[in-house]
Parts: C-alpha cells; sequence; structure tokens
C-alpha cells in the first residue's frame, strides 16, 4: 500500500507485529517491506534475502543498504527499523530462536560480532538463492515438522557459507575490539539449554541458580559460557526477552505502563524504565508514542496482517 508522497511503498503496522513475544518461535514475513515509524528488536536473529528492489535499514549505530540479490544475517536483539525502501520491493525476512544460531559453525570472530550489532552482508548474489528462499518460505510457513526442519537445516548450511564467498560485515566504528574465545560443541549445547529454560520462564523471577540447576551445570560455569559465546551476560539477555515481551504489550490501546512492567517479568516499575531507556533510547510512553505516529489505511493494515514484522 502507497500514500500520496511515497506510491509504491508500504509502512510497518506495529499494532500487527508478534515477532516480539514469541521468543522461541521461528517467525517468517514474506512479502513487501515496510517502513517503520520507530525502531524495534526482538529476541530471533533475523535473516534477509531481497527478491527485487532495495531494502534500508538503520541498525544499531550504522546504516545496511541491502539490494537485490542480498542475503544479511543479523542479531535482532538491538533496535533496528526499515528507514526506506525503493518502490514495490520484495523479500523474506527469517526470524531464527536463538538456539539455531548457535548451530551455526561460524568462526567466533564472525558469531560474536554478530551478537554485538553488526550485519553480514553476501558479497555478491548467488543465482540459486532466489529459488532456495522461496522453497524455505514455504516450507517454514507449511505447518509440517518435517517440512520446518528441512528448510531449517538447508538455511542454516547456506548462511554458513557465505563465509566462503565474498562477503562484508557491517558494523558500528565504535564495537569492542575485544579477542573473541573458540567455543566448544558441549558449550553449545549447555546454551541451548540455557536459552529453552530462559524463554519459558523470562516472565518469572529467576537468577542464575535456576538456570543453572535446569542446564544441570553450576551457576558460575553457566554465566562465563554464555558471556564468552554470546557477548552478553544472562541477566542481559533475560532483561532483551522482557523488552521485547513488554515492546509488543505497549502496542496495544489500553496498555499501563505500569502493567506491563509487571506482566513482562520486571519487578518494579523503576526497573522497567531504566532497562527499556538503556535498550531503545527511550521511555516505554515515548516509544508508545513513537509507534503509533502514523495510522495505516485499512487496505493497508489488511496487507500487513498476512506478514508479521516489517
Amino acid at each position: 500500500m502507497s500514500d500520496g508522497k511515497n506510491p509504491g511503498k508500504r509502512y510497518w503496522d506495529p499494532l500487527k507485529s508478534t515477532v516480539e513475544r514469541v521468543p522461541n518461535t521461528l517467525v517468517v514475513s514474506h512479502m513487501q517491506p515496510g517502513i517503520m515509524p520507530v525502531a524495534h528488536w526482538h529476541a530471533q536473529v533475523e535473516i534477509n534475502y531481497v527478491f527485487r528492489g532495495t531494502v534500508d535499514y538503520e541498525m544499531h549505530g550504522h546504516p545496511v543498504h541491502l539490494e537485490e540479490g542480498d542475503l544479511c544475517i543479523f542479531w535482532g536483539g538491538l533496535p533496528h527499523r526499515v528507514v526506506d525502501t525503493s518502490e514495490d520491493p520484495f523479500y523474506v525476512a527469517i526470524h531464527l530462536p536463538l538456539i539455531h544460531f548457535f548451530r551455526l559453525q561460524l568462526p567466533p570472530d564472525i558469531q560474536q560480532r554478530l551478537m554485538r550489532g553488526a550485519a553480514l552482508v553476501t558479497g555478491r548474489p548467488d543465482p540459486g538463492d532466489a529459488t532456495s528462499f522461496a522453497r524455505w518460505s514455504a516450507y517454514m510457513q507449511s505447518g509440517e515438522a518435517s517440512r520446518v526442519n528441512h528448510a531449517l537445516e538447508e538455511l542454516l548450511l547456506r548462511v554458513e557459507r557465505i563465509r566462503f564467498d565474498p562477503y562484508r560485515l557491517v558494523e558500528a566504528d565504535d564495537l569492542p575490539a575485544t579477542r573473541p574465545e573458540a567455543t566448544d560443541q558441549q558449550s553449545f549445547q549447555n546454551i541451548g539449554r540455557i536459552c529453552a529454560f530462559v524463554v519459558e520462564n523470562f516472565r518469572h523471577q529467576i537468577d542464575c541458580a535456576d538456570i543453572a540447576v535446569f542446564a544441570d551445570i553450576h551457576p558460575k560455569y553457566a554465566m562465563n559460557v554464555f558471556k564468552k559465546s554470546t557477548g552478553m551476560t544472562l541477566n542481559e539477555y533475560v532483561s532483551l526477552l522482557r523488552l521485547s515481551y513488554a515492546q509488543a504489550l505497549l502496542m496495544q490501546d489500553d496498555a499501563k505502563v505500569l502493567q506491563v512492567a509487571m506482566d513482562s517479568g520486571f519487578g518494579s516499575l523503576s526497573a522497567f524504565n531504566k532497562t527499556f531507556r538503556k535498550i531503545a533510547g527511550m521511555s516505554p510512553s515515548e516509544f508508545r508514542r513513537g509507534a503509533r505516529l502514523r495510522p495505516l489505511s485499512t487496505a493497508e493494515i489488511g496487507r500487513a496482517e498476512h506478514g508479521s514484522p516489517h
């Protein structure tokens, strides 16, 4: 749906977005990308493939420009938004639960730079990507577990292959320059158990001891291995899940900030406001107002209902 000033462009409807509140769910958006009035974030890793046109992102501290044939993966846990597109673009956005990200056999430096805000983009188009991504999208949305799993395995292999051809890592100039440590397979399995527990319980009061008991590892080891592998602390990850869930609640017409804070797992309004401002750079109330700045037409909303986040 276009408007008078921007024919052929669509605008994202935050009220229809679902990805923020389902951190352990595979979410696929296969549609025309929408320009976003406000940044959002979510616990999944996001993979974009552009079938036609161009998409311009504002990531956490840097712009990312995607053209037809580009494949991009970035960590959705930092604020990001589509700021512009060409006329009538088309793409697929695949949101992978974090557990699948840790299954990727990526070099540690690439993995950790992604977790800290970099975007990994292919350096040249692959002629087979358009057909593959169309198939993977259809399989993932089929509702058949065998097709979904097959598409996931092929997608992970394709992402791993990015590093064997020309590629670029787009990142902010002020990203930490710390040297990453290699993570062994046992550590990845431990992280998978940690993530599984956290995504099921982040709305409750949990701590490192609870997480470690579930994962059957020592609390100090749990904290160290998670930080080493992801670049974030366990507390930061729990806060990310809570804030992702909270932003979806804030977009509801009858949402009260205090109730959103409690329903999202924060113990107090002050803790919610402090953490929200740290991630989003604004208060929860300011975020809610920004998300509602541009009302959509009935036709545009109807179209947005068939996709999800962007």
